[in-house]
């Protein structure tokens, strides 16, 4: 009988267990976790505190998920060493765990920058985790003045998240817009406007040079005063375990498109791979939940001796705040089509008769029938673009294809 040890407890390791069950139904699976919690949605942190959800309805799996599929989690420890020749991982409890096939699920973890005088702040919180809303929750009152310093992802749902419970919050960020990873910098525009109008304050361009208790002073000379510190300054991969076993890292556990790691036995999934990007056909990490998904299954399906690829990854987003929903894909080469009124953005970025990348703000499309092209690299040539540009309908495609794609010639 094979033993399966997954390391992590996010979505990844969630894909992984269903990879594994549908090839091998008896085999022993260990889950070591970290973390204290049951698999559940990380986007759903910021949902939580804004009220829009409760800690039942987080779950990402139903409360018998582990049970139905045979396993036994280990809550509360950490993984600290791979031990390669007797394939065994030890736990920080000082026990071994035997494996035949290891997934690595182990995610990211907050990067915080050497700030001066960081030690000072009292109140100061990262915004990753269950854990991490639950205490900065406890700390939140009706006259609390929130800094929080990064204006990507992390920033920007915790912001929204907590707007309502304080008196004020102010997000700052070396980056001189808002989502700088994500968006170009007219679209990054109209979602800062946005979220100024619901009441966020944003020193862009700008950071904290060093902390003084509830005081940053920012690099642009300005005093910012806080009652509360969220640090969501960005994230890195969490590879320190294979690294230390002598296996091939970059910015995150380098896998092929079977999530296989450079070691025998030894597969990574989610937000510590870094796999390959369709879209801009390199390795990199795409630290997004479908992703972590389909990578965790695909390890698994592989770990139990079935056989699985996954190489239509792309990073892709979907988020909203405050009512604007916010979708974008792919790279953002070529030539830009590009549509936009007063509330609203749609740009789509073709290249060589394909879609590369997209990016609707404000939009009501049917971004999968976009995301399906570029993941399919279908050719422009063979379907009727211009109503695509227009509106995202199956209504561009051929009657044959969409019978073939879609089972409907609606």
């Amino acid at each position: 009988m094979k033993q399966y040890v997954i390391v992590g407890n996010g979505v990844a390791a969630a894909g992984c267990i269903e990879g594994i069950r549908s090839v091998d139904k008896k085999g022993k699976i260990t889950v070591v976790s970290e973390e204290k919690h049951e698999v559940y949605c990380r986007p759903l942190i910021s949902y939580y505190l804004e009220g829009k959800t409760d800690l039942s309805r987080m779950s990402y799996r139903d409360g018998d998920f582990y049970e139905k599929a045979g396993c036994r989690v280990i809550y509360g420890q950490k993984a600290v060493k791979i031990l390669e020749k007797s394939k065994e991982i030890t736990l920080d409890d000082g026990s071994a765990l035997a494996y035949s096939a290891l997934c690595l699920a182990t995610g990211s973890s907050p990067f915080v920058p050497p700030f001066e005088g960081i030690d000072s702040v009292k109140n100061k919180f990262s915004f990753m985790t269950l854990d991490d809303a639950l205490a900065l929750e406890k700390a939140l009152n009706k006259k609390s003045r929130v800094l929080i310093v990064g204006a990507g992802l992390i920033g920007l749902k915790c912001a929204e998240g907590i707007r309502d419970r304080v008196a004020s919050v102010t997000v700052c960020d070396l980056a001189d817009r808002v989502l700088s990873s994500i968006l170009d910098a007219d679209c990054a525009g109209m979602v800062q406007k946005h979220l100024e109008n619901n009441g966020i304050k944003f020193y862009l361009g700008d950071s904290a040079a060093r902390f003084e208790k509830n005081k940053a002073f920012m690099k642009s000379g300005a005093v910012v005063e806080f009652d509360v510190l969220v640090l969501a300054v960005g994230v890195r991969a969490n590879v320190a375990l294979l690294k230390d076993a002598g296996g091939k890292i970059d910015r995150g556990i380098i896998v092929d498109t079977a999530m296989k790691t450079s070691k025998a036995n030894i597969f990574a999934a989610g937000d510590c791979a870094q796999g390959f990007d369709l879209s801009t056909n390199q390795n990199r990490v795409l630290a997004i939940l479908p992703n972590a998904y389909m990578q965790g299954f695909t390890a698994g399906v592989n770990m139990a001796g079935g056989k699985a690829l996954f190489d239509k990854g792309i990073p892709m987003n979907s988020i909203g705040f405050f009512g604007l929903h916010i979708m974008s894909a792919g790279a953002y080469e070529g030539e830009i089509y590009e549509e936009r009124t007063e509330n609203s953005i749609k740009k789509l970025f073709t290249k060589d008769n394909h879609l590369k990348g997209f990016i609707l703000v404000g939009c009501g499309e049917r971004a999968g029938i976009y995301t399906s092209l570029i993941r399919e690299k279908t050719p422009l040539s063979s379907l009727n673009f211009d109503i695509l540009k227009k509106t995202a309908t199956t209504a561009a495609f051929s009657e044959k294809i969409r019978r073939k794609k879609f089972g409907s010639v609606v």
